[in-house]
């Protein structure tokens, strides 16, 4: 069905209305039903919103995967397929895939319908989608799991910033994929020690996710321009929020978690000089940024998506008295090893985050509550677009007040997204000294 953009952010808080949220002082023990599984819903079947699940149902307690929603009956199916997979080759118990026939929604609003099934959900779709998804989870009182970034521009990020407030007042458990925060490269002592002086006062910061770029899939005969930017959601900035949102958001929020900070300004530059192909819809494929903090530290920040090209995706930072040359070390000026941390044998942290979280869930504790963080690393990724497509240097106040609404005004595959092909094919790209961005 058609929706407008008002209609389909007004749909998201009308879930509590209609009955579907549950009373927060019962979330603790929603799963208690006949026979006693914890159940999940998922919404967004993606490899990630795959991976997500599997990993769901890889946790010490009763789950169960009871529902499913995709914009895409061929994602959902696909998904569907490999979670099965993934249980049998884990010899896990396939019993926890059931998802009824029913209970596989398809479309814009497949999430209204999932968020009633489920005790907690999983929401992986772009995050283009997340701040509606969030409130919506949060209205119905779910517990969550949720894919960074959480959003592609600052009205996104405010949304979810003030959906946060009412998770914590209902005490729901929120665990955002920035999994490095359970990777234990960076709990054990590493962190800890970098926030309390180990290496003296941190300087500079450097970040890298320097790779060689993801998918593209080829346009269809029948796509609609809409199922086009949806399939190839990666390009697109209502959908995505560029590459240095989608994936350097990992290391620019390593930089603010050492920092217990996050950044006054960012400026900078980019472009396109590889991937500039009209498969590579408008984003740029470099972005180099300079971000300052409130003492006067600075955080050097590289993402790039040039194939061949050497990769380096990790974190690092100089103090006045030593450094952290990677992600686990700690030296002393002379060079002295004060950590060299061991990670072969460290569980996976993209597990670890669900094994707690439904922990959590099954214990009816209280423990979680990663949105806030989530969000304001993803404005920092987004303050590091700002200044490369702008060419301007993009203050943290002026850029969480922005105005700019990335999404469409009306979510259906017939409508016309955000942004429209030029008559050569090509989309519009941002210039530097031109590209409005607030």
């Amino acid at each position: 069905m058609p929706l407008s953009r008002r209609d389909f952010l007004q749909r998201t808080t009308a879930l509590a209305a209609a009955g579907l949220a549950i009373s927060p002082e019962l979330t603790a023990k929603v799963h208690s039903s006949v026979d006693d599984a914890i159940r999940v819903g998922l919404i967004g079947c993606g490899g990630r919103g795959t991976g997500a699940a599997v990993q769901a149902l890889s946790t010490e307690q009763n789950v169960k995967l009871v529902a499913m929603g995709d914009a895409f009956r061929d994602r959902l199916d696909e998904a569907y397929t490999g979670i099965e997979t993934q249980l049998t080759e884990n010899e896990l118990d396939i019993a926890r895939l059931d998802v009824a026939e029913e209970h596989k929604f398809v479309g814009f609003d497949a999430y209204e319908k999932v968020l009633p099934l489920c005790d907690v959900v999983l929401i992986a779709t772009p995050p283009g989608f997340r701040p509606i998804h969030f409130e919506a989870a949060v209205a119905a009182d779910k517990q969550i799991f949720m894919e960074k970034p959480v959003a592609v521009d600052a009205p996104g990020v405010r949304r979810i910033l003030a959906a946060t407030e009412e998770a914590k007042t209902k005490k729901l458990n929120v665990v955002v994929g920035l999994q490095r925060h359970y990777e234990r490269l960076y709990t054990d002592g590493w962190i800890d020690m970098l926030q309390h002086g180990a290496i003296g006062d941190i300087t500079t910061s450097y970040v890298y996710w320097n790779s060689g770029g993801v998918w593209v899939r080829p346009r269809e005969p029948q796509q609609t321009e809409m199922e086009y930017q949806m399939r190839n959601w990666y390009y697109f900035n209502w959908l995505c929020g560029d590459h240095i949102n989608e994936q350097h958001i990992h290391n620019l929020d390593v930089g603010n978690w050492v920092k217990q900070a996050y950044p006054v300004t960012a400026s900078g530059y980019g472009g396109r000089h590889v991937r500039n192909g009209k498969e590579h819809g408008e984003i740029f494929d470099h972005h180099a940024v300079e971000y300052t903090y409130a003492d006067g530290s600075r955080m050097i920040s590289q993402c790039r998506h040039w194939n061949g090209a050497s990769t380096k995706v990790t974190e690092a930072f100089q103090g006045t008295n030593g450094t952290a040359p990677a992600p686990g070390k700690l030296l002393t000026p002379g060079g002295y090893g004060l950590l060299d941390h061991d990670a072969r044998k460290d569980p996976n942290p993209y597990q670890t985050e669900h094994d707690l979280l439904f922990a959590a869930v099954a214990a009816g504790d209280y423990k979680y509550a990663d949105a806030e963080n989530a969000a304001k690393s993803t404005l920092t990724a987004v303050m590091g677009r700002m200044a490369t497509y702008s060419g301007q240097v993009v203050d943290w106040d002026a850029a969480m007040a922005s105005e700019l609404d990335l999404s469409p005004l009306t979510y259906a595959f017939d409508a016309p997204p955000p942004i429209l092909p030029l008559e050569n094919g090509y989309y519009p790209i941002p210039v530097p000294g031109e590209t409005r961005v607030m």
